[in-house]
């Protein structure tokens, strides 16, 4: 994962070119912010579906996403566009990564609401809103009619996607809120590292909202988010090896700018090989 903050394009690129090229990289990520959440408050962000589908042109063979799409900047309906053209831009690499939004406990993420003359809905009505958009964005992705629902008339968009019936879905959360929706409509669930033992404890709270609904827990991959130290790559390593333990399948690695030389093969080399033996 390349979070596009302070850092350029050009840097970036670099990056997802060089994992392109090493097979031992299944997916590279970005994030979804308009503002910076870390590091000068006034520095340079990318936007992150934009960005990807111009990473979608320069890359080949990488799974690609947003780490994850904030549901609270764009219409469903807009959205489901957006993606379709990554995902045709990219012949069918796009994994599509959404969740509520920006916490309330991160009140520097708060400020691009603000910024951005969007409404900041409270928790139960923004999780609520997730359920409903992912449902609108499937029908829209698979419809072969038009269709109306909700604030919608006559909804209908082609091209498809190229992958049938649509990308796969990965949201991102840990409240059990959330969880619920990850239940209804995930193929991939991520949360990000740090106390395993919590993380353990939200894997467990997925299994029973499956259960509620008759769902097989094990039909939704489980995804972690891990930083990378460049001082102490053997921490990261052993991070991972607990993730692993913890039936955690899909690991996503967060390198921070400025990216050193061939950043992507020392990932390959020091922690992704290391950590597969």
């Amino acid at each position: 994962m390349t979070a596009p903050m302070q850092v350029g394009y050009g840097d970036i690129l670099r990056v997802w070119e060089e994992a392109d090229a090493l097979p031992v990289i299944g997916h590279a990520w970005l994030f979804d912010h308009f503002m910076p959440i870390g590091g000068p408050p006034d520095g340079p962000v990318l936007e992150g579906w934009t960005l990807l589908s111009a990473l979608a042109a320069r890359t080949e063979r990488l799974r690609l996403g947003l780490l994850v799409t904030s549901n609270r900047f764009r219409p469903p309906a807009v959205l489901a566009k957006i993606a379709t053209t990554v995902d045709v831009v990219s012949n069918g690499r796009l994994d599509f990564g959404i969740g509520v939004g920006s916490r309330p406990s991160m009140p520097i993420a708060r400020r691009e609401y603000d910024g951005l003359g969007l409404p900041y809905d409270d928790a139960t009505t923004a999780t609520a809103n997730l359920s409903e958009a992912l449902t609108t964005i499937k029908r829209i992705w698979t419809s072969a009619e038009p269709f109306d629902a909700e604030a919608l008339k006559g909804a209908f968009q082609r091209p498809r996607p190229v992958q049938r019936p649509h990308p796969p879905i990965l949201i991102g959360g840990r409240a059990k809120a959330t969880l619920r929706v990850v239940a209804e409509h995930a193929d991939v669930w991520n949360i990000p590292g740090g106390d395993l033992a919590d993380v353990v404890e939200r894997s467990a709270m997925l299994d029973a909202c499956c259960a509620e609904i008759g769902r097989d827990p094990a039909s939704i991959v489980r995804s972690i988010h891990l930083g990378v130290s460049y001082d102490h790559p053997d921490a990261t390593r052993r991070a991972i090896g607990a993730a692993l333990d913890a039936g955690f399948r899909h690991v996503v690695l967060s390198v921070s700018p400025p990216y050193p030389e061939g950043v992507a093969r020392w990932v390959a080399d020091e922690i992704i090989t290391p950590s597969a033996g």
